[in-house]
């Protein structure tokens, strides 16, 4: 406000009390579920298929979970929050020691499971200070044994400072976390069988050789020649390529001849040093060095031989002592996927749920797991896509869901839809066999294709929503068996020639008809979902503001903006905006008793569009019809 002071002009700005309510999105996707790696029990966010792979491990032959997340993206999902959960997990782990074996380092893989076995660690001391810092590159093997993803971080120490080992890894990597466990002058022992260091370049001899012996098997290399290499790099290459060329001469260091690396760490103005690796699948193969040229450069000590690489697979070896071998712990039981819903707690915002592990347990088991999942996504706002318990029985599965629903009317409920019968999908894991999955990833992602392309008030059903990556259905469902199923609220995947495989039902559990349920459209209550989290989050600034008539007044004309903007979408009946929506905020809403109680009260109301469920064609016979 303005205080004026002295004869002139004065500008003021007033605010205009519009406050633009921005819609949420409607098909943000939560999956509970069992995984090859990621922390346990805590929410990872993903877009791709892509994402799924590098931070859930992708596909595995015993996750229902896995396959419903392939499905949501085939089908047009864009992004998931995905909680991982198993019973009895264990995560990888090694302590690396000193060249006095004292440990240093303990490091462990950042989530449980088998997949850390593959993690594999190189230390070497090519630093800016030789003596006391130290180099760690971090790389994960793929199942070829490949590398599939690395890490480097360089001129780390033990001792407190701005490249702390645990602050500096701990906060970088992506594969491991590390704890200090040793002096602070100390590092851990450098992989490899590595020289003496140099500050000027070694005396070499053109008649010197090497053997290089691992396990039982060793081979001699020809001798250096001339010209003998003038640089430490050069020296290198040359030795990497002598025990290379051995390669194939009937020794059991065939493989690995082929395969040596032989490196230079550091520079001659601070200390060099080469290291020698077998460049073999196993980690802990150690490569002992003899002969002139070994004693030359300083390669035949045994306090210089150690492993090739530290791996967190269980092993005790030179240098390292295992601390924790992986596994990925055992399906996930009905209390582990209830007890991970509340890793959904610290997720902004989610709109469909899906926890297709409950097709393969028990029917109590499952139908305890669903009520809590439905009761969370009623306090969420969000949607229960259930998957209903698979039995391996002769009896019709389409029998089997009848009787099911029956049994547990308890879980109809206004913020759920059930599917039947399970798509059947190729699976990669088995030579492309078909393999029938929970059917709630695949109709998950169809919610999201929908409100993509017509909005989240259009039924997620019909002709254009087809099935992608679906090669048949588990059952061929007649017009009159869907009949059978529809008037009970299940929703049907159909095969309907020429259209393909397509969704072919679009009812709440609510929908049945004889519960007359006012929510028995999915599109409806998704809308009023949207509504209602659209309007909680764009009316905060309402809280504390002076209750009355200029605040009514604001209200109405952000909240009437934003269902007008909807109505101009189509996403309402009618033809005016009166037909369609209304928005009352005033003293008839809200009394002085609610004023006195601090309570504004806002109705805001919509008339939503149904889908056409039945279409009805009225045929009449003209009979004596004369030309006039």
């Amino acid at each position: 406000m303005l205080s004026p002071s002295y004869p002139g002009v004065y500008i003021e700005e007033i605010p205009s009390g519009v406050r633009p309510i921005t819609g949420v999105a409607t098909s943000v996707a939560a999956f509970i579920g069992y995984f090859s790696r990621g922390p346990l029990d805590q929410a990872v966010q993903i877009f791709s298929r892509g994402d799924f792979e590098r931070e859930l491990g992708g596909l595995r032959a015993d996750s229902e979970a896995a396959y419903a997340i392939e499905q949501f993206f085939l089908n047009g999902g864009t992004q998931a929050w995905v909680a991982r959960t198993a019973v009895s997990a264990d995560s990888a782990a090694v302590v690396l020691q000193d060249d006095g074996g004292n440990p240093v380092l303990t490091v462990t893989a950042t989530s449980p499971g088998v997949w850390g076995d593959n993690v594999r660690l190189d230390v070497d001391y090519g630093t800016t200070e030789p003596s006391t810092s130290f180099n760690l590159t971090v790389s994960e093997l793929d199942s070829d044994g490949n590398v599939a993803r690395t890490e480097s971080f360089r001129n780390l120490t033990i001792a407190a400072g701005p490249r702390h080992a645990a602050d500096v890894v701990n906060d970088g990597s992506k594969l491991i976390r590390v704890a200090v466990d040793g002096d602070a002058a100390a590092r851990p022992a450098a992989t490899g069988t590595i020289s003496d260091q140099f500050t000027s370049m070694p005396t070499v001899s053109d008649t010197d050789a090497l053997t290089v012996t691992l396990g039982s098997d060793s081979v001699t290399t020809d001798a250096v020649g001339t010209p003998v290499p003038s640089t430490l790099a050069s020296l290198a290459q040359s030795i990497q390529s002598l025990i290379r060329a051995k390669a194939g001469t009937g020794t059991g260091l065939e493989p690995f001849a082929r395969n040596v690396t032989v490196s230079v760490a550091g520079s001659i103005a601070d200390g060099a040093y080469l290291v020698v690796k077998a460049g073999s699948s196993a980690a802990s193969d150690t490569l002992a060095l003899s002969g002139t040229l070994a004693t030359a450069l300083g390669l035949e000590a045994a306090n210089h031989e150690n492993v090739q690489q530290y791996a967190l697979d269980g092993d005790t070896v030179a240098f390292q002592t295992a601390a924790g071998t992986g596994a990925d712990g055992t399906l996930p039981d009905g209390a582990a996927l209830t007890a991970a819903l509340a890793a959904f707690d610290k997720v902004d915002l989610f709109n469909i749920m899906s926890v297709p592990d409950t097709v393969r347990l028990a029917d109590a088991e499952a139908a305890s797991v669903m009520a809590e999942a439905t009761a969370y996504c009623e306090k969420r706002r969000a949607f229960y896509v259930l998957d209903i318990p698979h039995k391996d029985t002769t009896r019709d599965e389409m029998v089997e869901a009848v009787a099911w629903i029956d049994e547990n009317a308890t879980l109809r409920h206004k913020n759920a839809a059930l599917y039947y019968p399970r798509p059947m999908v190729a699976d990669p894991l088995n030579g492309y066999r078909p393999r029938a999955v929970a059917p709630s990833g695949t109709v998950a992602g169809l919610y999201s294709r929908t409100d993509t392309s017509r909005g989240v008030w259009k039924a997620p059903a019909g002709t254009d929503v087809t099935l992608s990556g679906v090669q048949k259905l588990e059952d061929k469902l007649s017009d009159a068996e869907n009949g059978v199923l529809n008037p009970l609220a299940v929703n049907c995947l159909r095969n309907i020639p020429p259209y393909g495989n397509i969704a072919w039902g679009a009812r709440t559990l609510v929908g049945a008809d004889q519960l007359a349920s006012e929510w028995k459209y999915v599109p409806v209550r998704r809308l009023a979902l949207f509504l209602e989290e659209s309007l909680y989050r764009g009316l905060h600034w309402v809280v504390f503001e002076p209750n009355d008539e200029p605040l009514w007044g604001q209200i109405r004309l952000n909240t009437t903006a934003f269902m007008q903007n909807l109505f101009r979408q189509g996403a309402f009946q009618g033809q005016t905006p009166s037909e369609a929506y209304l928005v009352k905020c005033d003293r008839e809403t809200t009394t002085q008793a609610d004023i006195d109680l601090g309570i504004v009260n806002i109705v805001v109301g919509f008339a939503p569009l149904k889908p056409a469920e039945f279409v009805i064609i009225k045929l009449q016979q003209l009979a004596g019809q004369t030309q006039a």
